[in-house]
Formats: structure tokens, C-alpha cells, sequence
């Protein structure tokens, strides 16, 4: 799978620019905030209809301008796809081959890539929300029901928090079982497709992680939960947790139990990373876990993703970068750094040098 060209109008700091990518090694270099991170934020946009740095597309149009447009030529075995996305203040348009997708899970999945970048990390050093969401948009990358999924209970734990927060309790008492089988069936559906993925993605974090470091240190992840069973046995488990927490749910005015709250345990040669690995050890452990979201893509698709590579390469030492690169053999990446780097002598590679959002030098 490739990304053949990128055209950005009015998106962040470019004004209108055309990337035409090489099938192997794209290098966006130059100073910083000239506009490589950027570009390569719109290509993970793109595949997700999603960005990795903010939670709301108006911050991603240009200052001055009304909309922002990002399209690109993409290319896998099963042939040509154009991807569009107009986007504006309070609404955006999503496009599939010039047609119109109502859907946001629709447009998931066309053109699927892998972001690492150090703001990564938080995936290890922040909180669980930020690891729901590395679970999130790559499993929905392979999985529209995942993401059909995923929509719908969002929807129906918003409208069962409102109802939490009602003052007249016979009313929720009354209205919570309704909502409750509803949420339980797709957090069932939720959890099963996550402890699935987890469990493939384990021991590919653990490969990696060895990889990276000689061996010398070990990686493992965890689902932070006791769901076990299928579908039909998760749900009702999970129905008789929420109504175990009637009580509690009314009196803090939110939903205390279900997917919405799972984690993923992290340890690093068995001790809890978030409390005691170091910056070098987040980074390698973040770095792992995205090197085995690749292979699971691979897996998945008999496709290889298009690997995004954000100024990673001068946050690892000599050694380290040498491993990386060595993976990205075979594969489209997208590289940002602020100098052509010199690791890659010897690889056939298409640079492009950005100033102000614009592409000055290209070879």
C-alpha cells in the first residue's frame, strides 16, 4: 500500500503544495516549524479521519482561511483510491473516489498507515485514555465493525450520562435498564475485538522490544480487565456491572464501569513503565508496540502500511536508529528530520526540503 501524492490547500501552515512520494523512503526535512510534521500528520488524517495532535479539525485550516482541503492518490492490491477531506469551523466533508461518505467509519481503513513520533510516548507516560485511543484507531484501521462499534456506544453512554445526571432518580431508575442493554451489546463486542488485538499484539511488542534493545531488556502488555467468554457472556457481565453500579453511577453523575474505562497494562522487565522507566525506555517501549502495529497490519491485509516516521530518528542513539531502519526495508515511510539524514547513504530515498509550508528543494 502507497500514498502516490498528497496535495494540502489551506491546511495548517501550507497554503496549497503537492507531495509526489517515491514508493520507498520520502525524507521531509528543513528547520523546525517549516511544515514537515504537517504534512505527515494530513497522510495519518487521511487514513483515519483523525488527528494524532488535536481534537478538533478547525485547528487544522490555515488562519484567515474558511475550509482546509487535503486529497490524496492512494495504492494497494486491490487498485487506485482517492481519499478527500474538506474541512471547516464546525463541519467537514469526507470524500471516496469523488464520492461523498456519510459515514465517518466509511472512510476509515481506504489507506492505512503507522504515526510514531516522541509525542508517542504518552501512550506509555499518560493516562489510559491515551492508550484507549492507540487501541482505537488501529483496530478501526482493520475493522469497520470495531469501529461501527465504537461509534454507537459512544453515542449511547453520552445520552446515558445526560440521564445520570437528571434530579428526578425514579425517572433514571426507571429509563437505566433500556440503555443498559444497549451499552452492554456493543461494549461487548468492544472488548472482545480488543483482547483480541492485544493478544496479537503482545508477543509482536515483546519481538520488537528485544529486538531494539539486544535482549537485554523485556516488554510486556496486558489487558487491563477480566473479561473472558464470548460475546454473549461478556455482555451480560458487563449488564450486571452497570446495574451493580446504580448506586454509584446517579451519585457521581457518569458511568462508571465498561470499555470506556479499560487499559492496557505496560511492564518493562516486569515493573510498571508509567511509574518507573526512564525517557529512553518509554521511547523504546512506544516504538515496539508501533513496530508491531505494522506487522499486524501486514498480517491482517497481506499489505504493508505506510510507516510515519516524525523526527524520531534524532531521539534514538546510533544503534537504535541503525534497527529502526533496518525495518523500514520493503515499505513506503515518511520521514521527517530537521537535516538529510546520513544513516540513509546507501538507500535509495526522495527528499523534500520545506520552508514556510512550502517544498523549495526536491530530488
Amino acid at each position: 500500500m502507497i500514498i502516490k501524492n498528497l496535495t494540502l490547500q489551506n491546511f495548517r501552515n501550507y497554503e496549497r503544495e503537492t507531495f509526489r512520494f517515491s514508493e520507498g523512503i520520502n525524507v521531509l526535512y528543513g528547520k523546525n516549524a517549516q511544515g514537515k510534521t504537517n504534512c505527515a500528520e494530513a497522510v495519518f488524517y487521511l487514513c483515519t479521519g483523525a488527528s494524532l495532535r488535536i481534537r478538533h479539525d478547525k485547528q487544522l485550516i490555515k488562519i484567515g482561511a474558511p475550509c482546509a482541503q487535503l486529497s490524496a492518490e492512494t495504492e494497494s492490491k486491490y487498485g487506485k483510491v482517492t481519499l478527500e477531506a474538506e474541512l471547516y469551523e464546525n463541519r467537514r466533508e469526507l470524500r471516496v473516489n469523488g464520492n461523498k461518505v456519510a459515514r465517518a467509519v466509511d472512510f476509515l481503513g481506504n489507506m492505512k498507515s503507522v504515526f510514531f513520533s516522541p509525542g508517542e510516548l504518552r501512550i506509555v507516560q499518560d493516562g489510559p485514555d491515551e492508550r484507549r485511543r492507540f487501541l482505537n484507531l488501529s483496530i478501526s484501521q482493520t475493522s469497520k465493525p470495531y469501529a461501527s462499534a465504537l461509534l454507537r456506544y459512544n453515542r449511547i453512554l453520552e445520552q446515558r450520562n445526560n440521564l445520570l445526571k437528571n434530579k428526578d432518580a425514579s425517572l433514571i431508575l426507571e429509563t437505566l435498564p433500556v440503555w443498559d442493554e444497549q451499552l452492554a451489546r456493543y461494549a461487548a463486542a468492544i472488548v472482545k475485538k480488543r483482547r483480541e488485538y492485544l493478544a496479537r499484539l503482545a508477543p509482536l511488542a515483546a519481538e520488537a522490544h528485544a529486538f531494539l534493545t539486544d535482549g537485554k531488556e523485556s516488554l510486556s502488555l496486558g489487558f487491563d480487565g477480566e473479561y473472558s467468554g464470548g460475546e454473549e457472556e461478556i455482555a451480560k457481565r458487563l449488564k450486571r456491572e452497570l446495574e451493580g453500579a446504580y448506586e454509584r453511577d446517579i451519585r457521581l453523575g457518569f458511568t462508571t464501569v465498561g470499555p470506556h474505562r479499560d487499559d492496557i497494562k505496560i511492564e518493562i522487565g516486569g515493573c510498571d513503565a508509567r511509574g518507573y522507566a526512564s525517557q529512553g525506555q518509554t521511547r523504546t517501549a512506544a516504538l515496539s508496540m508501533k513496530l508491531a502495529e505494522l506487522e499486524i497490519f501486514k498480517e491482517l491485509t497481506g499489505e504493508t502500511p505506510i510507516l510515519i516516521l516524525d523526527d524520531v530518528l534524532s531521539e534514538l542513539d546510533l544503534a537504535r536508529r541503525k534497527k529502526l531502519l533496518s525495518r523500514t526495508e520493503g515499505m513506503q515511510c515518511i520521514l521527517t528530520c530537521t537535516h538529510a539524514e546520513r544513516l540513509l547513504g546507501g538507500r535509495e530515498i526522495k527528499k523534500f526540503k520545506l520552508r514556510e509550508g512550502k517544498i523549495v528543494y526536491e530530488s
